[in-house]
């Protein structure tokens, strides 16, 4: 079984993936909207939330754990690696590393939660992955609570989102990575804004590679689908329709459950 947990519904991105590469494993999936979105939050609170959960999932009897979430993974996957080290733990980072490597124009864009934008963590990446490259982080408040309410898509945060992408194009960046799981749900919006001057770099594919390439027996059961949230989890069962993920709610075995952690 394999565990996956976002603060919200982001990481459903991620689950989809991992779900289309490894269709007989059994996956629990925790969203934490107790406490989402985590990008405005302290790393000592997300790192505690993460340990947290990482305990619940281990005690459902995960043999794999995926943080789908970009703050969680910068904020507390190393902490989270250090209480469970019998267990491959796969974090998720901003796409940096193909983004600069495909770049032409040599310049790319990390739209990020201010958590992420301002960690060490992303600016590690930037330093091994992207020298020579001119790499602009731009946080982005409040675009992930946004894919929460299911209706990103109202004209009022379109203008918004093409307000800060514009800028980013017009400077030249050619390549605009998605520094936030939840962002992969707004590529409605950013795909018309970008198409024939940039790309989206998503990194859910790579992730699921490589639990493909870890998961060993975690990747063997019935295909069967458990959802837990720290609030309304009823809303996790809406939201896979609404999120153009209605195939998965076939999979999902039983209502979601309502997790105390």
């Amino acid at each position: 079984m394999i565990g996956i947990f976002d603060s919200g519904l982001g990481g459903l991105s991620v689950l989809a993936a991992i779900a289309r590469a490894l269709p007989r494993a059994d996956l629990v999936y925790l969203a934490d909207t107790a406490h989402v979105p985590y990008g405005n939050k302290p790393d000592g609170f997300i790192r505690g939330r993460v340990e947290a959960i990482g305990e619940h999932l281990v005690a459902q009897g995960c043999r794999m754990l995926v943080v789908a979430c970009n703050t969680a993974t910068a904020a507390a996957v190393e902490a989270l690696r250090e209480k469970h080290p019998q267990l491959p733990i796969v974090g998720v980072e901003p796409g940096v590393k193909p983004a600069a490597a495909s770049s032409r124009s040599r310049r790319i864009a990390v739209l990020a939660t201010e958590s992420t934008a301002n960690s060490e963590r992303l600016a590690r990446l930037i330093a091994a992955h992207a020298q020579g490259v001119a790499v602009q982080v731009e946080p982005c408040p409040g675009w992930a609570t946004r894919v929460e309410t299911l209706h990103p898509d109202d004209p009022g945060f379109a203008a918004e989102v093409a307000a800060r992408v514009e800028p980013l194009l017009a400077a030249g960046a050619d390549r605009i990575v998605l520094g936030c799981t939840h962002y992969s749900f707004l590529a409605p919006i950013l795909s018309p804004l970008v198409a024939g001057r940039a790309e989206l770099v998503d990194v859910a594919e790579a992730v699921a590679r490589q639990c493909l390439r870890l998961a060993g027996s975690a990747g063997d059961g019935s295909g069967r689908l458990d959802l837990h949230a720290t609030a309304q989890p009823e809303r996790l069962r809406a939201a896979l329709p609404a999120l153009g993920l209605g195939w998965l709610a076939e999979r999902a075995h039983g209502q979601p459950v309502l997790a105390r952690i």
